[in-house]
């Protein structure tokens, strides 16, 4: 398998183990705390055994920890076994991901995000671009947080609530939130509270491939594999309402 290939195939065989250790925990009557534990537990084993196995050169860069070193590596991939574990543990919500990305000499080149309780699969190189964007509805969706918002989406609303209706569609993963603008069901998501790398890798990957916009909120360029994985913020829009956006996240200062 090529990388795309592997990325492609790890997502979805992550997913499919995600769903067994869920399903089986749940009739157990295990605790959320402990579902959403173990979730990330066999997941990220999975996962090293596999790359281990396919890509023994490589380093990896995980929420749950790290195997090589991965600021001097050459190839490394960047992913979070489990995104969005409150509602995997939340059953039977179905907006948690898994995502794979790779790095090779700097550049963000592999990405796949499965949603494995709505049975999708997005991956690079050629992922489906989203439908246009329809001007005369006036309307802008956007994909938030379900607890926290953040002041991202509130700077959004105070630069363009004069021109368009805001609808605000909640949900949990990083990687659903921009999947959904790849789809076509949002337009924009925008996130100022701070995120690791494994969080966005993957999805800004396809995002890029798919010809949306991906960011900082300030306009500079997202780049991954830093010695510091912190992401202070990020936006993920369609490309005919980049502009408008940065315009506003530069008048409120960012």
């Amino acid at each position: 398998m090529n990388d795309h290939q592997l990325a492609a195939d790890l997502a979805v065989k992550t997913g499919e183990l995600l769903i067994d250790v869920r399903n089986e925990l749940v009739k157990k009557g295990t605790h959320p705390w402990m579902l959403k534990d173990s979730g990330d537990y066999y997941a990220h084993q999975y996962i090293l055994q596999t790359l281990n196995e396919a890509r023994p050169g490589d380093a990896v860069l995980s929420e749950e920890g790290v195997q090589g070193d991965f600021s001097q590596q050459k190839r490394v991939w960047i992913v979070d076994p489990l995104d969005g574990t409150r509602e995997f543990g939340e059953f039977p919500r179905d907006d948690w991901a898994v995502h794979i990305a790779l790095v090779e000499d700097g550049e963000l080149i592999v990405g796949a995000v499965s949603i494995p309780a709505r049975n999708q699969i997005f991956v690079t190189p050629d992922p489906t671009p989203p439908p246009s964007f329809n001007v005369k509805t006036k309307t802008l969706k956007i994909a938030i947080s379900r607890s926290r918002p953040g002041q991202a989406v509130y700077v959004l609303h105070n630069a363009l609530g004069g021109e368009y209706e805001f609808e605000f569609l909640p949900m949990g993963s990083a990687g659903v939130k921009t999947m959904a603008v790849v789809e076509g069901h949002a337009d924009i998501y925008a996130h100022s509270g701070g995120q690791n790398e494994w969080d966005s890798a993957a999805p800004v990957a396809i995002a890029r491939a798919a010809g949306l916009w991906t960011s900082h909120l300030n306009g500079d360029d997202l780049i991954y594999n830093r010695p510091d994985p912190f992401v202070q913020n990020l936006i993920i829009c369609r490309a005919e309402l980049s502009e408008q956006c940065l315009s506003a996240f530069q008048l409120a200062g960012y």
